[in-house]
């Protein structure tokens, strides 16, 4: 969209709010609760408009989607009775009514009220949705900040307590943590709003600090510029508060995650009775078909609409309260050298530094071409590193890959192409058109992802105990380049290797700042870049920074200690879900074998017996459902079930859907090989 069109587009926006203004004041009191608290969820979501014209717009868009859904609401009514989809007699009543003229005004008008209701209520649906949805969104928002807040808030202390060991003053501390949003997030924009009221308004940076502790929508964070507020008012020692703070806050964190996992926990006993729920439909069905009450429409809905509905639902439910790791875990480069923005660009269409210099010298015209070929060459050498650090390309090759299977089965006639077909072939059908193309697509991004996650890991899992020894080689009088080597030197591992290279990187004349940038951005790992912003902001002020090292060292090990219990806790909650499905596949293959097969077999022999071959070809039962097509419907249950559980399991673990890739590999896997005895 270009910058006239967004102008123009948000002109006719205003427009609308302004139109509307009157129905504003006519519904809302200005100074009511409603409003008022409107305009404080705007203020907290960061939404730059006033309450006033957000609920303009919002009435705006309640109207006009309610006059449009009025309209189609009032055709399809109009449209049942006119082609006879809806007789008019349905709408009779019962009652005895003497006078002849209302009888026929109630005739008259049945029709022109059920069109009407119909119009008003799909016009109501219409304006409820619209309206609800822009006023939610503000609360939304203002949520969503908050816990990232929340979550931030113990190491955004532990940077501004670091910058005040490397001895900057209050406004210096304030103005840093504004800059440092590529790390804090939104704790950095709250410092973003005081900054630039001091800054651009003129206001006391006192004023602009209690301003922002009644408009910010982390109570905690209120709470801490309300006591910051007192120590900066009450001349107060800063460095001493700032670290009661950061200790007070690191054992907030943890009880906050007790907090999550005890709710996780809820969530995997719930899930262990929600999942069986489509399994007990799914045989009392099956009852039901026995005793000639065929109900084929509803086993669809159970295993193709109510499995896969419990399962996202459950997905959606478990968001609400899993807490994923904010921020993407890269550095901003601009405020590093040169070498580091453009490296930072360096990709498939980026050649790095060397496109800085193109143009100047027809030398560096050749040397980019040159780069192209030798780039290129590394990535066919190694595409196993490449796919390693981008997961997701392998679906670039697999996708077609699973196409071409695919349809190379359908050419050749090897694969069922009817539903009939799948009747018969149910076990076959199935795996070349389900199993195939997940198998094709998983396996290679479940190899690459957790080599990329086990990668990454290598840096994290030794970071806290190199940190405590560069603060003691620190503490012994050494720099912080000095540190860096020692650390080096006594350590092994994958994060001592990267030391060495950071103190090779400055020995040929790069700055430490930039090292550590480029270090950070090759492995993004948000805490990673967390405690690499502390320690290259502090080593501006001083290179003695014992003290900054020995805070981004328990930083560190206060994450280990609530990384460890989350794996400790979530483990009984994926052992939870894993066994519910082993349970519902064990149950849907006995169901299958002892029960629909027994009574297969009996039904077969009933009719040999009585009808002399009349109709022993098809198995079926009371009248009911062909036997074939439940074992179909059972392998699809199962299946869709091993996709969701492993998903739901994966996301439990880490909050991120690719972890549970592995499951969904490993629970289709099972079921198929149980399905190939019992299918």
């Amino acid at each position: 969209m270009s910058l006239d069109t967004g102008r123009g587009l948000d002109r006719s926006v205003d427009s609308l709010g302004d139109l509307f203004y009157p129905l504003f004041q006519l519904l809302f009191d200005e100074d009511g609760d409603f409003v008022d608290d409107m305009e404080t969820k705007l203020v907290q979501a960061r939404m730059a408009t006033t309450v006033e014209l957000y609920l303009s717009r919002a009435l705006a868009v309640g109207v006009l989607l309610g006059l449009v859904l009025w309209a189609v609401g009032t055709l399809v009514g109009y449209s049942l009775f006119a082609f006879g989809i809806i007789s008019p007699d349905l709408f009779s009543t019962g009652a005895r009514i003497p006078n002849e003229t209302v009888v026929t005004l109630i005739e008259r008008l049945k029709v022109p009220a059920a069109i009407g209701i119909t119009g008003l209520v799909t016009g109501s649906v219409g304006f409820v949705t619209g309206f609800g949805t822009l006023v939610a969104i503000p609360y939304s928002t203002a949520s969503t900040r908050e816990r990232e807040i929340n979550m931030l808030l113990s190491d955004s202390i532990s940077f501004m307590y670091a910058l005040s060991v490397g001895g900057l003053n209050q406004l210096e501390i304030l103005e840093a943590m504004a800059r440092a949003d590529d790390t804090y997030g939104e704790v950095a924009k709250e410092f973003q709003s005081i900054v630039q009221e001091t800054e651009y308004f003129g206001t006391d940076y006192r004023n602009a600090i209690r301003k922002q502790a009644a408009a910010t929508p982390s109570d905690d964070l209120s709470q801490f510029l309300t006591d910051m507020l007192s120590i900066v008012n009450s001349g107060g020692n800063m460095q001493a508060f700032l670290s009661d703070k950061k200790d007070k806050h690191m054992r907030t964190a943890k009880q906050q995650q007790e907090v999550t996992l005890d709710t996780l926990e809820l969530f995997g006993e719930m899930y262990m009775t929600l999942s069986l729920f489509p399994l007990l439909l799914i045989i009392i069905l099956v009852i039901m078909s026995m005793l000639g009450e065929a109900q084929t429409l509803m086993l669809y809905g159970t295993v193709y609409a109510l499995i896969p509905l419990t399962g996202v639902m459950f997905l959606v439910l478990v968001s609400t309260v899993k807490q994923d790791e904010p921020g993407n875990g890269y550095l901003d480069p601009s405020e590093a050298g040169d070498r580091v923005q453009k490296v930072q660009k360096e990709g498939l269409r980026h050649l790095g530094l060397i496109e800085s210099y193109v143009g100047e010298f027809g030398i560096f015209d050749r040397i980019k071409s040159r780069e192209g070929t030798f780039k290129t060459k590394q990535l066919l050498r190694n595409p196993h590193h490449f796919f390693r650090d981008n997961p997701l390309f392998t679906l670039a090759l697999t996708a077609p890959a699973a196409l071409v299977l695919v349809v190379v089965a359908v050419a050749t006639g090897s694969v069922p192409t009817t539903w009939d077909g799948m009747i018969q072939a149910p076990v076959w059908g199935t795996f070349i058109w389900v199993y195939v193309p997940l198998y094709v697509l998983l396996i290679p991004l479940t190899v690459f992802h957790e080599w990329n996650v086990r990668s990454r890991a290598a840096i994290t899992g030794k970071l806290s105990d190199n940190l405590r020894k560069l603060s003691s080689a620190n503490d012994t009088g050494q720099t912080l380049l000095e540190s860096i080597q020692t650390t080096a030197e006594t350590s092994s591992g994958k994060l001592a290797d990267e030391l060495d290279v950071i103190y090779a990187k400055v020995n040929y004349g790069m700055s430490l700042r930039d090292a550590l940038v480029e270090f950070n951005n090759k492995y993004h790992v948000p805490r990673l870049a967390r405690t690499v912003k502390l320690i290259s902001k502090a080593q501006e002020a001083s290179s003695q920074i014992t003290q900054v090292l020995t805070t981004a060292a328990q930083a560190s090990e206060n994450q280990d200690d609530i990384e460890r219990e989350r794996r400790s806790r979530t483990r009984m909650q994926v052992a939870i879900i894993l066994m519910t499905y082993l349970t519902l596949l064990g149950v849907m293959a006995i169901l299958k074998t002892q029960f629909l097969d027994v009574m297969a077999g009996l039904t077969e022999q009933a009719a040999g017996s009585g009808g002399g071959g009349g109709g022993g070809g098809q198995a079926q039962f009371g009248g009911g459902i062909d036997t074939q097509l439940l074992s179909l419907l059972f392998f699809h249950a199962v299946t869709l079930q091993a996709i969701l559980s492993g998903i739901i399991s994966g996301y439990i673990r880490t909050a991120n859907l690719l972890a549970g890739i592995k499951f969904v590999v490993i629970l289709q896997t099972i079921a198929l090989v149980v399905w190939l005895v019992v299918g």
